[in-house]
């Protein structure tokens, strides 16, 4: 993702944030000085956001160490306005552990939320008439900042409960219908209530609150697109990869120059090859690379091929190709046989026409 600041690594997954992540903050400086605030309120509602999105870290951090014990990675988590991101090597297609890992991040919050309660005097707060209760959390320090805090978390765990796909709570609720029925109709019937619920939020965000707007978008597309995903994944079940490979490639050699790659894209459809020397694998081109490097007319394949490419057995499941695609962000792989033999390629074109294919004779 473009526009990022990295923070550093937890537990061996990068954290960063979006650059989208600062507008938020000159938003409630913004409201503050509205309000009348001053420079030290407008530092207490900055530190308040960032100790609240230190808090959703640690949720995205429970989502991620508990995928971790089912042998899946986390590539990084990434901060955005509307909160943060885990990205998943895939989500567990086993119930009861997606179910694991969808509770893992409200999990997290309930923790924090019962330490919280130890130095909050809540009950003090809750005795309170509301004119002094008023009066005491309009006064910033820490104390208030500690009450907000716990508020914070309370409502995250609630927010994400919430039965709209694909938020934790959308999840949960795939994860207990995939007990009963596929995973694709759970993952059906689950995304289908967070587009609806998601079209609740907009109009109730177009009278009320603007922010409930983008929460309704991310709700929608991110419903549709998991539906999209598990749809596809199950049209490629029971077929391999060599059922939509492609077999009739051109393979370029290290000594070859950007002119003749050059010439071998305007001279057929491929747009991404297979590098061989003396019969091996030694990276691959890919067309967005090609073209980044194209004035260079004399370049050597070799210095600028990928070398960290990733293969795929003709004879392995076609639905790992999703996996892998989205574990190593790439779009084309070389396919060997039994005898490690390079028989064909396949990339993301050729599987999206496999399954428009098959979507087509299963209607």
């Amino acid at each position: 993702m473009k526009g990022v600041l990295h923070l550093g690594r937890v537990a061996g997954i990068k954290i960063e944030v979006h650059w989208t992540f600062s507008l938020l903050l000159i938003w409630v400086v913004y409201l503050d000085i509205r309000r009348g605030g001053d420079l030290n309120s407008a530092l207490m509602n900055i530190a308040l956001i960032l100790f609240l999105f230190l808090c959703v870290v640690l949720h995205e951090l429970g989502h991620a160490l508990t995928a971790r014990k089912f042998n899946i990675g986390t590539k990084k988590i990434t901060l955005l306005p509307i909160g943060g991101v885990a990205s998943l090597e895939k989500m567990p297609e086993k119930p009861q552990q997606e179910l694991l890992v969808a509770l893992a991040g409200p999990a997290v919050n309930v923790v924090i939320a019962m330490l919280l309660l130890i130095v909050v005097p809540l009950r003090t707060y809750l005795s309170m008439d509301a004119e002094n209760l008023e009066a005491l959390l309009t006064t910033l320090n820490f104390n208030t900042l500690l009450f907000y805090l716990l508020i914070a978390n309370i409502m995250l765990v609630v927010f994400n409960l919430i039965p709209a796909f694909p938020m934790d709570g959308g999840r949960v609720l795939r994860a207990l219908l995939a007990f009963k029925m596929s995973r694709a109709k759970a993952t059906e019937i689950a995304a289908t209530l967070g587009q609806t619920l998601a079209v609740v939020f907009f109009i109730l965000g177009l009278f009320f609150n603007p922010f409930l707007v983008l929460i309704a978008l991310f709700i929608f597309i991110g419903a549709y697109g998991e539906n999209q995903m598990v749809k596809q994944t199950t049209l490629l079940e029971g077929h391999l990869v060599r059922d939509a490979m492609l077999t009739q490639i051109t393979t370029v050699t290290p000594t070859n120059t950007m002119a003749q790659i050059i010439d071998l894209l305007l001279a057929s459809t491929e747009k991404d090859f297979v590098v061989v020397e003396e019969g091996r694998i030694v990276g691959t081109l890919i067309h967005k690379e090609i073209i980044n490097r194209s004035k260079d007319r004399n370049l050597l394949v070799r210095d600028f091929m990928n070398t960290r490419y990733h293969i795929m057995r003709e004879e392995g499941p076609l639905s790992e190709f999703f996996e892998l695609a989205a574990r190593e962000n790439q779009r084309f792989f070389p396919v060997i046989d039994h005898s490690e033999n390079l028989v064909g390629a396949i990339d993301m074109t050729n599987v999206s026409e496999f399954l428009l294919i098959k979507n087509t004779l299963a209607q």
